[in-house]
């Protein structure tokens, strides 16, 4: 069974988010739509949570399009977003495209020469920002002649100074006959501009149509099975294209449920609360959420360590035969059925994972030896792969069509796949954008004369049609003795060992290879208790101990082990400040910014090459 039920008529792509949401109140006007923790706010529950039902989140855009309308903003205006994920953006970002505006949100961790960058190259005449911290950064830019920014909008209240309180927009009386206004955007109008997180260069903006967002929500509906009126946790930056369509597009193509997370560090505690059935994370997120369960395990008696080895021995094998699309054994199925009801859901349970059957992962490539340690578990992470520019998932491993453990997919009807002759993915179809956000507002194509979309990422297609991903081409290391090598590959082998955080290998123009680690802040401090190591809460003197040092030094040689030699890493460094997007090294959706680090650690990566 897929998500909401839709006739024939409404599975083309001639329909617009608008006419979603008009469905979705009408045919399911009590459901709920979205949800938040606001323990003062009217209509919690007793868990703190406010909810809103599809007919009242229809009645509420419907308000606040008003506001919007009396502050100047009509058809085809740009408005900023910059806020957490709080009920004020998702709404704000659903009244905006009833008017006809297009909405762009901006990563909250974004430099102000980034701010500028996009306020300038969209024209945006109105912000919307959290509180008083993010006004102070935009005020500038609205005496700045170079960009149109003419009036900031502050959410938080008490923290608007001279700036406009959101608070105003609800105040608006709806003129008569103001629903006349509303819902008529075209399918192939502009619906978004996603802003490319800047991995390298300036963001460009990426303009995304109703047509192009909905054929990939029919692509994916397609190949994922979910329950009617599923939950979603909306916890990634709602700047990211994965979260605008799953925590926004999808649930109005669905008319599934929506608990925002404003603050990513307690998505854990929210998940446990919802305990949701299908469940999104990039590989860091996975990542972090293995290492947790795996200090757990470390503390539970040998003989229950034991029972849970087995069982992920038995859960794997069992995924295995899903694996290669075939029926397993009726007596693996029966002890698969008994350790999962015995072992596995009561462990999944403390983590609020228990419910979940469709589990997923795209942005980054995803370590294997984490995709393995989740299906030990029985949750089989379906890893995907898109960009911004093909709205998204244009391949993606599906319990329904096939699955292959280290591969992200086949193509979503929506897209083709192809590789050109130097080994890079290649796409075109319905979801593949028009092109980028110009300043004087056209839009500039990047598509050869055949609609092929060059995607910078370097792969394979097998025989069966599986994409698997090798690196970014232009993050491929050339050693000095012209050999190349995907520095993901090699992280992901050095990650392989649980201390092993996150990693990054340098060796472009060098005879070998070099890393930086960062010891996993989960995982580390738990493994020096079990071992006897004694340095307090002091991360710097964990990764500076003989003992951590020593198990480091055998997981690189480990790695190593699996690698060819051009791929081995001769020297490391051990850091013990974990990588984030508030200290830059890592973007707002949690891929490494390799620039920022090379050049964070120079003096450090040019002593490892040091004789």
């Amino acid at each position: 069974m897929t998500s909401a039920p839709r006739t024939e008529g409404e599975r083309t792509a001639e329909q617009t988010l608008p006419l979603l949401l008009e469905r979705n109140a009408r045919r399911y006007p009590d459901l709920p739509a979205l949800s938040w923790r606001d323990p003062h706010g009217e209509g919690a529950d007793d868990g703190g949570r406010t909810t809103l039902t599809w007919s009242q989140v229809r009645e509420h855009t419907t308000r606040l399009a008003a506001g919007y309308a009396a502050l100047g903003v009509g058809r085809g205006d740009h408005v900023l977003l910059m806020m957490p994920n709080r009920p004020e953006h998702w709404l704000s970002d659903l009244a905006l495209v009833r008017l006809g505006a297009v909405p762009v949100s901006v990563y909250g961790t974004s430099a102000p020469a980034q701010i500028a960058h996009i306020a300038r190259n969209c024209r945006a005449a109105l912000a919307v920002v959290a509180g008083a911290a993010q006004a102070e950064v935009w005020a500038p830019l609205l005496d700045d002649a170079d960009t149109p920014l003419t009036r900031l909008v502050v959410v938080e209240p008490g923290e608007e100074g001279p700036h406009l309180p959101y608070a105003a927009l609800h105040r608006e009386p709806v003129p008569e006959r103001f629903a006349k206004v509303l819902d008529a955007a075209h399918p192939d109008d502009p619906l978004t501009v996603v802003y490319t997180s800047g991995t390298t260069g300036e963001p460009k903006g990426v303009v995304l149509t109703h047509r192009q967002v909905l054929a990939n929500a029919l692509a994916l509906d397609d190949v994922v099975e979910l329950p009617p009126h599923v939950e979603h946790i909306c916890y990634l930056p709602l700047a990211h294209i994965a979260e605008r369509m799953l925590g926004i597009y999808l649930p109005c193509h669905r008319a599934s449920h929506v608990h925002l997370c404003a603050d990513p560090a307690v998505v854990a505690d929210v998940v446990r609360e919802v305990r949701p059935r299908q469940f999104f994370g990039v590989p860091r997120i996975w990542e972090k959420l293995a290492a947790a369960v795996r200090a757990g395990l470390a503390t539970l008696p040998q003989e229950q360590q034991e029972a849970v080895e087995e069982a992920a021995r038995t859960a794997r094998e069992h995924v295995g035969f899903r694996e290669r699309g075939e029926e397993p054994p009726a007596e693996l199925a029966a002890a698969y059925a008994e350790c999962r009801e015995r072992v596995l859901l009561p462990l999944l349970a403390a983590g609020g994972l228990d419910r979940v059957t469709w589990a997923a992962s795209a942005s980054a490539p995803m370590p294997l030896d984490v995709v393995r340690f989740w299906a030990g578990f029985g949750i089989v992470v379906m890893d995907a792969w898109g960009l911004t520019e093909t709205t998204g998932v244009a391949t993606t491993n599906s319990p329904r069509a096939g699955f292959r453990l280290g591969s992200v997919g086949r193509p979503v009807k929506s897209v083709s796949v192809r590789t050109a002759g130097d080994g890079e993915l290649e796409v075109r179809g319905e979801s593949v954008f028009a092109g980028y956000l110009r300043e004087d507002g056209s839009v500039r194509s990047v598509l050869d004369e055949e609609g092929w979309l060059r995607t910078g990422d370097v792969g394979r297609i097998d025989e069966d049609g599986y994409v698997w991903i090798t690196d970014r081409k232009k993050e491929l290391i050339v050693t000095s003795t012209g050999k190349n090598v995907s520095p993901a590959l090699v992280e992901n082998a050095l990650k392989e060992h649980p201390l092993i955080g996150q990693a990054l290998v340098h060796g472009d123009g060098h005879s070998y290879l070099v890393a930086l680690l960062v010891l996993d802040p989960d995982v580390a401090p738990a493994w020096a208790a079990a071992h006897g190591v004694r340095t307090g809460d002091d991360p710097a003197a964990l990764a500076g101990h003989p003992g951590v040092r020593r198990e480091v030094d055998r997981a690189v040689a480990d790695a190593n082990s699996r690698l060819n030699r051009t791929e081995q890493v001769k020297r490391y460094r051990l850091l013990s400040g974990e990588w984030g997007p508030a200290t830059g090294e890592l973007t707002p959706s949690l891929k490494m910014r390799r620039r920022v680090i090379t050049d964070k650690y120079a003096t450090e990566l040019t002593g490892l090459y040091d004789d």
